[in-house]
């Protein structure tokens, strides 16, 4: 038998769950992501990293989360198009301040400073649940083993603290031991790889591990990313349950 949410029920479930607004996607997640989860996304160039978290940052704001985002990879402007793009749309969100974009020029500064400026970001704007880091590729590479470690135990903090934060990141920009102690401290990871499917290539989405998701989690999801629409999920049997 289905279960009727009251209002209230289905107010605190948006208040505990951080969705993606694309039904199957979060069905593979288990629900979506829950609130105060530390999360990594990490994979290839150009497997789907940021469409995915744009996705959620689109879900969240659409369940009146406010958002931060701090990147290394775009501008306010061209973050706007590419979603707009994406059939995601966020000028309303822009214009009424419930998504605040920050670019981070990580190049100019050390990557301590990188670091800094993102916690101090963040603790400055107490509510905005939702916090984006895409990606911390270009400051990982000038960062030592510790400075790393440092950074993902505060970030373990504040969700702690009711906070949620995604971290972006290429595979291949942590040394293996650094990325299995980083994997076991979040409590969501997504793996993100390209694959050759008969005459095409799929991104694919490998959930790792949601901790404390609603669901049970489907382990991998086929995509493609079509104009318009965003991700569109590849009817190929490929999911897992």
């Amino acid at each position: 038998m289905t279960k009727i949410l009251s209002s209230d029920e289905e107010e605190r479930s948006q208040d505990e769950i951080i969705c993606t607004g694309h039904s199957e996607i979060d069905k593979r997640l288990g629900g979506g992501i829950p609130v105060g989860s530390l999360t990594l996304i990490e994979g290839q160039s150009d497997a789907g990293k940021s469409v995915l978290s744009q996705q959620m940052m689109w879900g969240a704001l659409n369940a009146h989360h406010r958002v931060l985002l701090f990147t290394t990879e775009n501008t306010v402007k061209s973050m706007h198009s590419q979603m707009e793009s994406l059939g995601l749309g966020i000028l309303d969100s822009l214009l009424l301040g419930w998504i605040k974009i920050f670019q981070v020029e990580a190049s100019k500064m050390k990557a301590t400073n990188t670091f800094s400026t993102i916690i101090s970001g963040i603790m400055a704007y107490p509510t905005y649940k939702l916090i984006v880091v895409d990606s911390l590729t270009p400051v990982i590479a000038h960062t030592s083993v510790e400075q790393i470690i440092d950074y993902f135990e505060t970030c373990k903090k504040l969700c702690d603290g009711g906070r949620t934060i995604i971290n972006i990141t290429h595979t291949y920009a942590f040394d293996e031991q650094v990325l299995i102690r980083i994997r076991s401290a979040c409590d969501a990871h997504f793996r993100l790889r390209i694959e050759e499917v008969g005459d095409k290539l799929v991104k694919v989405l490998e959930v790792a591990k949601v901790r404390g998701a609603d669901k049970n989690t489907g382990n991998i999801l086929s995509f493609d990313v079509d104009p318009g629409i965003g991700m569109r999920v590849m009817p190929m049997g490929r999911a897992r349950a």
